[in-house]
């Protein structure tokens, strides 16, 4: 990091350069698929909103939330979380939870949610998150509510898996489909261009020396997308130190931040092949086995979710999503915020969870 570098901006190409080569070879030292992530030693009430296992699979574990109202809408919600990322991110404290709201405005709550892969996993790419994992979730949901048809609602990576589902199987289940956060064109995430693209960043000797990518591997190159933001949010944390709810929601999403998941090898060779570096959605051409992902074939009612500030999954990199959707019912919401904030932040309540209610709840019936 130069001493120019400024908060919101993309440090210089040797500065990234560096911080790539470091995180690559601290890792390829250890020689392990880095799934030990370090659990905080503090009583952070995070995901505890009452739910049951009701499928696993692999590092797949499939949520049932109970109802909290008499009368629940017809069509199940099925929430797709990252496979790079903790799903109580949507959870994270009684009255702080998107989970919670949605249940208390009467949807049928299901998550597909992650656990550190085992080096056993290394095998699963995207067709397996995308299909297999996400197809099997679905006929789950269906056996469990009685209902064939599912809304969909995938954050981040997870809204990847759903609307590639959605597009091969644009006559399926699917009822509604919701995308927050979502990326689609490469061009528009620069610095996780530059990390796919470094000389320093060999996927495939990754990928065959570890099997697993570590956690803080992916951690790193987040971190380096705002280098200065961590001693920001220090800085506000001590500015706060006596506000009890202050200093607790900001630990807890300090936990969630260092969290990041282990990827199974052949998923991240996917994604750096042929969505970073190839840059196939955006371009039509994106296969998974035979079958080719045509956003255009999508036609269930769509909303497209963005924040204004999120540096992990800028506007550019999500923002094509919405025109290549062929649906006539889509709507697109921006909200004020970042790319946490949106789903999880004090104001996420007020900002983006009713204006998604007030979308779903004329479609889910």
């Amino acid at each position: 990091m130069t001493k120019s570098t400024k908060p919101g901006q993309i440090p210089a190409p040797e500065a990234v350069e560096a911080s790539i080569k470091k995180a690559v070879d601290r890792a390829l030292s250890r020689n392990i698929p880095g799934l030990a992530l370090q659990q905080a030693n503090l009583d952070l009430d995070v995901g505890q909103t009452p739910k049951e296992v009701v499928y696993t699979r692999d590092s797949m574990r499939l949520y049932h939330y109970h109802a909290m109202t008499p009368e629940i809408y017809r069509v199940p919600v099925l929430i797709v979380m990252s496979p790079v990322a903790r799903g109580y991110i949507l959870d994270l404290a009684k009255g702080q939870s998107f989970i919670e709201y949605l249940l208390l405005q009467g949807y049928d709550v299901y998550l597909m949610d992650w656990v550190p892969p085992r080096r056993e996993h290394a095998h699963l790419g995207m067709r397996d998150f995308a299909l297999t994992l996400l197809d099997e979730s679905i006929a789950q949901v269906q056996q469990d509510s009685g209902e064939q048809e599912v809304s969909l609602i995938g954050y981040c990576m997870g809204g990847l898996l759903a609307v590639m589902n959605a597009a091969i199987h644009h006559d399926g289940p699917i009822k509604n489909l919701v995308c927050f956060t979502t990326p689609v064109n490469a061009e528009g995430m620069p610095l996780y261009k530059a990390w796919a693209d470094s000389d320093a960043f060999d996927i495939d000797r990754i990928v065959d020396a570890l099997g697993i990518i570590p956690g803080d591997m992916v951690n790193a190159s987040i971190q380096a997308l705002r280098p200065l933001q961590k001693q920001a949010n220090q800085m506000q944390l001590l500015n706060n130190v006596e506000n009890d709810a202050f200093v607790k929601a900001s630990l807890r999403f300090d936990r969630w931040a260092t969290e990041q998941l282990p990827i199974p090898g052949e998923l991240a060779r996917d994604m750096v092949r042929d969505f970073l570096r190839g840059n196939l959605l955006v371009k039509n051409e994106y296969r998974l086995d035979d079958k080719l992902i045509e956003l255009g074939k999508i036609h269930v009612p769509f909303l497209h979710v963005a924040a204004e500030y999120d540096h992990i999954v800028p506007t550019a990199a999500s923002s094509d999503l919405i025109g290549l959707v062929g649906s006539k019912d889509k709507s697109e919401i921006v909200v004020r915020g970042g790319h946490v904030s949106l789903v999880a932040g004090g104001n996420a309540v007020y900002r983006l969870w009713p204006q998604l209610d007030n979308w779903l709840s004329l479609r889910s019936t």
